[in-house]
This record gives structure tokens, C-alpha cells and sequence, in this order.
């Protein structure tokens, strides 16, 4: 099977409160979820009907039974998911207080994780050089042998050999807590670079990347370096995509938020899906940020990756176009009013 999207790296059950707005030590009960940024991005993706694959590990356990069980019930490939016998599964936990405050506790992610331990020689290299979108972030790149494992992945798709419809994604994706420093982040950052055809962060995230700076300086930064799509993520102004010709910003989608940790997810997949639609990048972003304010309006993460109906329903009613429905969106020259 060529897949439409291939995710590789963390991988996780989410432990999340039935108890909204309290702090985590009196919480009473939880529910367990799939988690982990690149899978829950493979799910959102296979919502919109895309052939999605996620390649990761988990520990040889109940919980890593429970995430293949979790990502077949989302029609995710789950063949290149294998069990390390070392590690446990990783577990996340969080609490939920809305409108802001979503403070995330990592276990089992120390001094490693079975995510970290994806080895380069196991690697199906055809499966990564064929599927269309191949999507990875940089907590990947935190830890050998995953970093080693993620730079052989990215080397197997040469920008010079990638067909039309094929992208290759960074998502930057920086947790401070993975890493020794924001130096040593920058600099496999940069090994990366090279390989990406689309880099997608928040301003924060595109700092640690390329420096601090404006959205468009990121951008042009991330260009500068052979991206040719820089996603940069501009919170309650929406997001900004810029390629050297183009420069499109949506604004955002109001929505009530009940837990913001998915909404990157949803956007990630829901953003592969449209580039896959080749629709133009104006509507890719505008059908992307309605997708994560669905899940930011929802309790879980990749339980609440909505369907293509639901995200166009919700542009409808905020009087968004809705792609395929009207004419193609024209694209506004760099350095044009918007």
C-alpha cells in the first residue's frame, strides 16, 4: 500500500481529566486516549478519508496493545508500529482549564521512550520515498537512535526526485523539556532543513528554528533555508503560509475552547489533506484552522478529529468558502495588503 500520509515518532496514551477546570491533584477520575503529535496527526488525516501510517514504537505492554488497537479503530496503519521489551509505554497526562491553561506531565519519556528507540536499519525506506505527504517533528530529533532514524527517513525522499503532490513536513514541534538546550535543537534542525519542502510552527517553535523575529521574517528565514512552504502559526491572529511568490493568512475561527492540545493535530491533518486536494493555499488554511477549533472545542485529542463534514459545515456557517464548492481562492503577492 503507498500511503497518503506517513507519520514517524511519538507515540503515547493520553491520560485525560473527566474534571474540567480543577487542577490535576484533585481530579477524581480520567479517560485514557491515543496520543502523540505525529499519530494523532496520521488520525486526523485518515477522518478525511486519507491512507495514513504511523511509523513508531511502543513498549511491549498493555498500553502499546492498546494504541494498535486504537489506531486500526482509526484505519491507521499500524505495520511499522513495533514493541520495545526495554521501555514502557509512554503516558501523558493533563490538565484541563480552560480557555488557556493545558499544562502537559510526561512519564515514561525519561531517561527514554520507546518512540526514541526507532532504529534507522529497520526502516522501510520504499514506504517512506513513496507516500505523498511524509510528516515528522522535531522532539524526533531529541535522542539517538531516533535522530539518526529520522535524518536516514528524510535522506530517502531527495527533494530533486519527489514527484508532483508529494511534500515532505516538519512540524517544529519544540518541547523544551527533550532537550539539553535550544542550540543543540537548532542545530539537527538545520541537518533537516534541507530535506522539507513545508516547515509549520508557532512563533516560538519558528524561533527556535531559524531566530526570533516577525512571522514574515521567520518565514523568509525558513525559505531562505529550501522550505517552500513556511507554515507560521500566529495564535489569536490565525496562521500565515508564505512560499516565495505567495502570502495568505487566515484568520481565525471562534470557538468556545474546552481543551487546546489537539487543535495542532487537527490542523496538521486536516492541512495534509488539503494539500493533497491541491486546493489553493488560501483555502488549505482556511479548512485546516476550522478542523483544529473543532478539537479545540472537544475533550480528547484523536477521538475528536472531525470528519470532512463537520469542517466544512463550520466554515458555511462562518461564512468561509468551502473548497470545491466555490472558485479557487486567488493567492495574495508577497509584500500585498490583506
Amino acid at each position: 500500500m503507498t500511503h497518503e500520509l506517513l507519520t514517524i515518532g511519538r507515540i503515547s496514551v493520553d491520560i485525560y481529566p473527566n474534571d474540567i477546570g480543577v487542577d490535576l491533584e484533585d481530579v477524581t477520575s480520567f479517560g485514557k486516549y491515543l496520543g502523540g503529535s505525529p499519530s494523532n496527526v496520521a488520525v486526523a488525516a485518515a477522518r478525511h478519508g486519507r491512507r495514513s501510517g504511523v511509523i513508531t514504537r511502543t513498549g511491549d505492554d498493555a498500553f502499546g496493545k492498546y494504541l494498535h488497537r486504537e489506531l486500526r479503530k482509526f484505519t491507521v496503519d499500524d505495520s511499522f508500529v513495533t514493541a520495545v521489551k526495554e521501555w514502557p509505554t509512554a503516558v501523558t497526562f493533563c490538565a484541563i482549564k480552560p480557555p488557556e491553561d493545558f499544562p502537559l506531565y510526561f512519564y515514561g519519556r525519561f531517561p527514554t521512550a520507546p518512540d526514541l528507540q526507532i532504529k534507522a536499519e529497520e526502516l522501510d525506506l520504499g514506504a517512506i520515498r513513496d507516500a505523498r505527504v511524509f510528516w515528522s517533528t522535531v522532539t524526533g530529533l531529541c535522542q539517538e537512535p531516533s535522530r539518526e532514524a529520522h535524518l536516514k527517513a528524510h535522506e530517502a525522499r531527495p527533494r530533486a526526485e519527489l514527484k508532483d503532490g508529494q511534500y515532505t513536513i516538519l512540524d517544529l514541534d519544540y518541547r523544551p523539556m527533550f532537550w539539553a538546550s535550544e542550540e543543540e535543537a537548532r542545530a539537527e534542525v538545520a541537518k533537516v532543513l534541507p530535506h522539507v519542502t513545508v516547515a509549520i510552527g508557532n512563533d516560538k517553535e519558528c524561533a527556535m528554528a531559524v531566530g526570533e523575529g516577525t512571522p514574515d521574517e521567520q518565514a523568509d528565514r525558513l525559505l531562505a533555508a529550501g522550505v517552500e512552504i513556511a507554515v507560521v502559526k500566529l495564535g489569536p491572529d490565525g496562521v500565515m503560509a508564505k512560499t516565495r511568490t505567495q502570502r495568505v493568512v487566515s484568520a481565525p475561527v471562534p470557538v468556545e475552547t474546552v481543551n487546546g492540545l489537539g487543535a495542532g493535530d487537527s490542523f496538521g491533518g486536516a492541512f495534509c489533506h488539503g494539500l493533497l486536494s491541491g486546493w489553493p493555499l488560501a483555502q488549505v488554511l482556511d479548512y485546516a484552522n476550522a478542523a483544529g477549533a473543532i478539537v479545540a472545542s472537544r475533550l480528547s485529542c484523536a477521538d475528536a478529529m472531525p470528519t470532512p463534514e463537520e469542517v466544512t459545515s463550520l466554515l458555511a456557517e462562518r461564512g468561509r468558502p468551502v473548497p470545491g464548492q466555490h472558485d479557487p481562492v486567488e493567492l495574495a503577492p508577497e509584500g500585498a495588503a490583506l
